[in-house]
């Protein structure tokens, strides 16, 4: 959408910059007239009086400015059909930015606050045939570290997580926490390779626990959107993958107790 705004925002500058030339240009040619000697001579190529000139320069000038004035509505028309979708969902989903609904330790969107957001996304994506991809995390080893160091030096993981989502992210995308250590982008008009920029821009996540150096390993899925899906099934999916992640890391600590 941002693309398109600023596209028509274009070509309503150089819309200002042809009426302006062609303003000029009028204003010169009604100049002329007013000086009949240069209309006396058939040599010239144009062989009109120098009234017929005037009532020609103006009547073109009319039928530009009639035409000016209906690109301008045109535009203005456009702008509207482009910038209502956004108002419409802000009208009739001020929940997505109520902090009410926001997870109260990272301060992340959870999936009940965030749904209708990605329905309207993915109506768009529909709409216009531009890419709408997901990006999975899972914590792996949080559950062990919860258990070794408590709840509140965990908090300050889930905290750094949440940053480090939001700083990789762009203004448009969502930031969502599924469960105690499942998380979700939402990266509207971005496709698989640009999602996985995003997710590599988070690196490795380490931090200091109780005069430890701990470092906070995680899992990454992508799910695209794929033409006739909804919201429930680019969740399930995400859901699926990180079920899968989940189960991965239950067997390899299983595999760890073993050895030991």
């Amino acid at each position: 959408m941002n693309s398109e705004l600023q596209q028509l925002g274009r070509r309503e500058w150089w819309l200002w910059f042809s009426a302006f030339a062609v303003t000029s240009l009028s204003g010169i040619a009604l100049l002329l007239t007013a000086f009949p000697s240069l209309f006396l001579h058939k040599e010239h190529f144009f062989e009109i009086r120098y009234d017929q000139a005037r009532w020609g320069v103006l009547c073109l000038l009319l039928l530009f400015n009639a035409w000016l004035i209906y690109r301008q509505w045109s535009f203005r028309r456009l702008r509207k059909l482009l910038t209502e979708p956004a108002a419409e969902a802000e009208t009739s989903f001020p929940s997505a930015h109520d902090p009410a609904r926001l997870d109260p330790v990272t301060g992340l969107h959870t999936r009940a606050s965030v749904e209708q957001c990605l329905g309207r996304e993915v109506a768009y994506a529909r709409r216009h045939s531009t890419s709408l991809t997901l990006v999975a995390f899972h914590l792996d080893d949080f559950g062990q570290l919860s258990q070794h160091f408590g709840a509140a030096p965990c908090e300050t993981m889930l905290k750094e997580f949440a940053h480090r989502l939001r700083k990789a992210s762009r203004g448009s995308d969502f930031s969502v926490r599924l469960g105690s250590d499942d998380f979700l982008l939402i990266l509207p008009e971005c496709g698989l390779k640009d999602a996985k920029t995003v997710s590599d821009r988070l690196g490795t996540l380490e931090t200091r626990v109780s005069g430890e150096d701990v470092a906070l390993t995680y899992s990454v899925g992508w799910i695209d959107y794929k033409p006739g899906e909804v919201p429930s099934d680019l969740f399930k999916r995400a859901g699926d993958v990180l079920q899968l992640y989940k189960k991965a890391s239950k067997d390899t600590l299983s595999s760890t107790l073993l050895i030991q």
